[in-house]
């Protein structure tokens, strides 16, 4: 039988990252072919490279058998390939019939769009899909879950013989989850084929005929479902072991230096955990549990609803990050680039603001001052060039990750250090430096929390681990006790 799609010997890279490494991969006519992995596995720049956002560095591509090169999501949409994606791209202002058909109103004489013939349209799209909703109504007017399934229905409204599923049931409730079930398999009827990405390891197991497993962006496993269970597909995505650069595990922790009791937002729930001095206390979770909401909501970027914060029993106003940046808390954020960065301002500049008022002088700052702090620590931490005055833009991922450390080492009262992904993107090099660094603040005395979703990261690194699931802490392991399969199971979310 010719696939729908094939993939084979894909290759992927990005600046300091191997995303793909020769991976292969095909759905069948009426398949349902599930692909699951951890966090950063390659399952997302899979995907992409199917659906025309990134293109293939190297390898082929083909649809029914015919070799293709696609290098836009037009041309996927044209060829008859369409992805629901987890981070919904629908357009608040339109209505729902608008969003299904975007790009391809029908339209008759003179360009004048045919609205009645719209509404029908979507409706019945609606309906396949069970969404009880006007199909002129307003996406923005709509949930989470119904947006989801908006989504799904403009992936059929395409007549797409693959439809890749990202994530599908991650806002549906348990009815809808059964609607959906029930449409992949009129869709596997109809010859549709179905590819299914998800952490959701039961509904994989329910709904897939094969499994293909990735792994630090390498296929490791393709086999068929029904030869596979749960407990083998967890072994098969973490299966590796603890990359080199970690250090050893003989720190002594001191005092409680924060203590968090009941933190509540819109996006975390009753949140409790503390942190000593000298400690590092990881926090691990799949996409979406919650750990940058976490970090915000600690730092008082996101408006807290309920809890206490105290560093060194001193309570932490809510809702303060300049407060709270003052009794010594820090925070490096996940999107260096849009959160972190003043991309043209130069490293000394990037370095030092959150420090400024050690360098000033009768409201001057005092730039000489500054260089000197700065360049120490620009040696310290070995950025690469070596020039402060250099463009931060212009620098690595492992150097620029380092100058947003340099910014709250530079401060005097440093004694909590959120810092989230800190190797996102950056070398194995970089990657050991920046373990031996924290290591080291933490032997220094520091209270570090280390907010990653690269479990060999958290194991290697990390005191002590708790995992969020679904904006919750789902569990806490001591780091003798933690292992691979004991995180990933606690952060998968449970089948009801």
């Amino acid at each position: 039988m010719t696939p729908l799609l094939s993939l084979e010997d894909i290759h992927k890279r990005f600046p300091g990252v191997y995303a793909l490494k020769g991976v292969g991969f095909e759905v069948r006519p009426g398949e349902v072919h599930a692909l699951v992995g951890e966090n950063g596995a390659g399952k997302s720049t899979l995907i992409k490279i199917a659906a025309g956002v990134y293109h293939r560095d190297q390898g082929r591509y083909q649809i029914a058998g015919r070799p293709v090169d696609i290098r836009h999501p037009r041309q996927a949409i044209d060829h008859g390939l369409a992805v629901v994606y987890q981070e919904l791209e629908l357009v608040p202002s339109l209505s729902v019939a608008e969003n299904l058909f975007f790009g391809r109103l029908p339209h008759g004489r003179g360009g004048r769009v045919q609205w009645n013939a719209l509404y029908a349209a979507s409706a019945t799209l609606l309906a396949e899909v069970g969404l009880a909703v006007d199909p002129q109504t307003k996406v923005g007017h709509l949930g989470v879950a119904a947006q989801q399934l908006v989504e799904i229905a403009r992936a059929l409204a395409c007549d797409a013989q693959v439809i890749i599923m990202d994530e599908p049931t991650s806002a549906l409730s348990t009815r809808e989850i059964d609607k959906l079930f029930a449409l992949i398999a009129r869709l596997k009827a109809r010859g549709v084929g179905v590819v299914y990405v998800s952490h959701k390891l039961a509904e994989v197991m329910a709904l897939a005929d094969r499994v293909t497993v990735l792994r630090d962006g390498e296929r490791v496993a393709c086999e068929p479902a029904v030869d596979l269970d749960e407990e083998q597909l967890i072994a098969l995505m973490v299966g590796r072991e603890l990359g080199q650069g970690f250090p050893a595990a003989d720190r002594t922790p001191g005092p409680c230096a924060l203590e968090v009791e009941g933190l509540t937002t819109d996006r975390v729930q009753d949140i409790s955990f503390r942190v000593c001095a000298g400690e590092i206390v990881g926090f691990s979770g799949l996409m979406g549990a919650g750990r940058t909401e976490l970090a915000r909501a600690v730092m008082g970027a996101d408006r807290r609803r309920a809890g206490t914060i105290t560093i060194d029993g001193v309570a932490v106003p809510a809702n303060a990050p300049p407060q709270a940046r003052t009794l010594g808390l820090g925070l490096v954020p996940e999107d260096r680039r849009a959160d972190g960065l003043f991309a043209q301002q130069s490293v000394r500049a990037n370095s030092s603001v959150a420090a400024l008022e050690q360098f000033c002088r009768a409201g001057h700052v005092q730039v000489g001052m500054e260089r000197q702090q700065v360049g120490a620590l620009v040696a310290r931490l070995r950025l690469r060039p070596p020039d402060q005055e250099q463009t931060i833009a212009r620098l690595s991922g492992g150097n620029q990750q380092k100058a947003l450390l340099a910014r709250w080492l530079l401060k005097e009262n440093l004694r909590v250090l959120l810092v989230d992904e800190p190797t996102r993107g950056i070398d194995v090099g970089a990657k050991a430096e920046i373990y031996q660094l924290l290591d080291g603040l933490a032997r220094q005395g520091l209270a570090i929390v280390v907010l990653s979703s690269e479990i060999p990261e958290i194991l290697g690194l990390c005191d002590r681990v708790y995992v969020m699931r679904e904006g919750r802490i789902a569990a806490e392991y001591a780091r003798a006790e933690a292992t691979p399969e004991k995180l990933l199971a606690s952060a998968l979310p449970s089948a009801s």
